[in-house]
């Protein structure tokens, strides 16, 4: 597999003894280690010859301070992404499932939403001690107000503390001592090959699309969608 970055349109389909083949493919995605490492999973799957990869900074990735809460609209980690599709500069966009928006744009559509790896939350804390074990008054950071509502209903006197940033900045922050745990999704650390840092598997209910990705594209590309369809699907 060739991987190439540019702005400019390059797929193009091919018949080989009857079967439509996916010669080339643009790919927008976030340019995170997690996020990258879910477009090789995708590519993987797809088998095609020459991939381009655009990388795009969303909103999410461009403010890391504002709590998800508190962030007006439900595109933050999508919007860039879906304005280059829209604009032809990529063929296909790689989302985490959990981070789609309520609405998708018009004009674009969900061909596929892949099977979970793994729906759950987890811990990851520091000396390794389970959300029982963790000391009065620990500090643990989360950005989700769903995980942070189920935290305190198990264990009212932590402080939850909002945490920000992609899952390699959140582990770091972790390991720097600014948390005593985080509570971060299964999948993230299972696809980054770090599955040894989960410290406990939490009872928590979890987002819709947890662990699965979506993957986005035109919707007159129908032709395109049949083809991830096939792949992803049957």
């Amino acid at each position: 597999m060739e991987e190439k970055t540019r702005s400019s349109l390059c797929r193009k389909n091919y018949r080989r003894r009857g079967e439509k083949v996916l010669r080339k493919l643009c790919i927008g995605t976030r340019g995170s280690r997690l996020a990258l490492a879910q477009v090789r999973e995708v590519v993987e799957k797809l088998g095609v010859k020459e991939i381009a990869i655009k990388i795009y900074n969303t909103s999410g990735d461009l403010d890391k301070v504002t709590p998800i809460e508190k962030v007006e609209g439900t595109d933050f980690f999508t919007d860039k992404i879906e304005q280059a599709l829209l604009g032809h500069e990529i063929d296909l966009a790689v989302h985490s499932a959990k981070d789609l928006p309520e609405t998708i744009p018009e004009g674009l559509a969900i061909a596929v939403i892949t099977r979970s790896i793994d729906p759950s939350d987890i811990l990851v804390s520091r000396g390794n001690f389970k959300l029982g074990e963790l000391p009065q008054g620990a500090r643990v950071g989360t950005s989700s107000g769903r995980r942070k509502k189920q935290l305190l209903q198990v264990r009212p006197d932590l402080e939850v503390a909002d945490l920000r940033g992609n899952l390699d900045e959140r582990l770091e922050k972790l390991d720097r001592g600014e948390y005593d745990a985080i509570v971060v999704a299964a999948a993230g650390l299972i696809r980054l090959g770090l599955a040894e840092r989960i410290t406990e598997r939490l009872p928590f209910e979890t987002a819709k699309g947890q662990g699965a990705l979506a993957l986005e594209i035109r919707k007159e590309d129908q032709e395109l969608e049949l083809w991830l369809k096939e792949k992803f699907i049957s």
